[in-house]
């Protein structure tokens, strides 16, 4: 039976382990120079919506790794651009490819796309979620700490499709996640609510230094998404308290790590001296989309094939 990953919660604690040490092997594999071609022969669709820097080269290049061939397609190029439906895309798709990963606008596209697909659907970004960047957050943070249970993140700004799939994030690490947004740019409520029927460790507040005070990790992402632009001085205005920078850091432990899932805009959401600065390990994070992802490709196309 076909897997998907449209939400970190389509994993379960055991599987969001298993695929976190695998990304860990592999990143070694990759170090190493030792070919670790688990899915020779298979194929990916990347349909993209929105334009993307390390979703596409972290996928490519993953199957590349992979032994496996990755197809960009932009919807202008396809009939999606011509106003084929959908399911007519996911039915067609479905057979010539082993999976599908989709850069979406929309998250209820992404979940039509996996309703009438036969082969696993990965979604790469949608409006309301980004289940591959937490994972490789989540990479990013055990090879850190190694147990993430009871550590603290806080989420600083505009309450997006990362900072939601964070908050979905906390039942299955056992991390608490503390978000400092102003009222009008706070998380989705119903995330926030399955979240903590799940046993999720979740508080919404309005003050960054109160939010960061005890925090193991800051984590910040622009505050002007595509599609939000013509909102750009409106959300400039009512975020401009919420820049992480050195005053904000200052309130947090010295040992506190600092996290942005890229694009930056420096002088906005951080600091250009926060990012560049020792605490950062926001490269890391950018490097483990490709670790990660390869891990999640090879579950979803592979099943459990060990690796090596």
């Amino acid at each position: 039976m076909k897997k998907d990953f449209l939400s970190i919660t389509d994993i379960d604690e055991h599987e969001l382990k298993n695929i976190v040490a695998d990304a860990i092997r592999l990143k070694r594999l990759k170090s190493a120079g030792t070919a670790h071609e688990l899915l020779r022969g298979k194929s990916l669709a990347m349909i993209f919506e929105k334009a993307s820097t390390r979703t596409r080269v972290s996928f490519e290049v993953g199957m590349t790794d992979l032994g496996g061939h990755a197809l960009f397609l932009n919807p202008q190029d396809m009939q999606l651009g011509r106003g084929e439906e959908v399911r007519d895309t996911a039915r067609a798709l479905a057979r010539y490819v082993d999976a599908v990963m989709i850069r979406a606008y929309r998250h209820t596209s992404v979940e039509e796309l996996a309703r009438h697909s036969t082969v696993p659907v990965i979604n790469g970004l949608s409006d309301a979620q980004h289940p591959c960047q937490v994972l490789a957050d989540i990479m990013t943070l055990t090879e850190r700490f190694g147990d993430l249970r009871d550590l603290k993140l806080t989420w600083v700004g505009d309450g997006n499709n990362v900072c939601n799939s964070w908050i979905l994030s906390s039942p299955l690490t056992g991390m608490e996640i503390v978000v400092a947004s102003p009222p009008d740019y706070r998380p989705d409520e119903a995330l926030i609510d399955q979240a903590r029927a799940a046993g999720g460790r979740v508080r919404i507040v309005t003050d960054p230094e109160e939010a960061v005070r005890d925090a193991d990790v800051l984590y910040t992402d622009i505050w002007v998404s595509m599609g939000d632009e013509e909102e750009r001085a409106e959300r400039l205005k009512a975020l401009r308290r919420y820049t992480i920078d050195a005053r904000l850091l200052a309130q947090a432990p010295s040992d506190a790590l600092v996290m942005h899932c890229l694009p930056a805009h420096r002088g906005e959401e951080i600091a250009d001296d926060v990012i560049e600065g020792p605490q950062s390990i926001v490269w890391d994070q950018a490097e483990n989309r490709l670790h990660a992802q390869k891990a999640l490709l090879v579950r979803m196309i592979a099943g459990d094939a060990p690796i090596p």
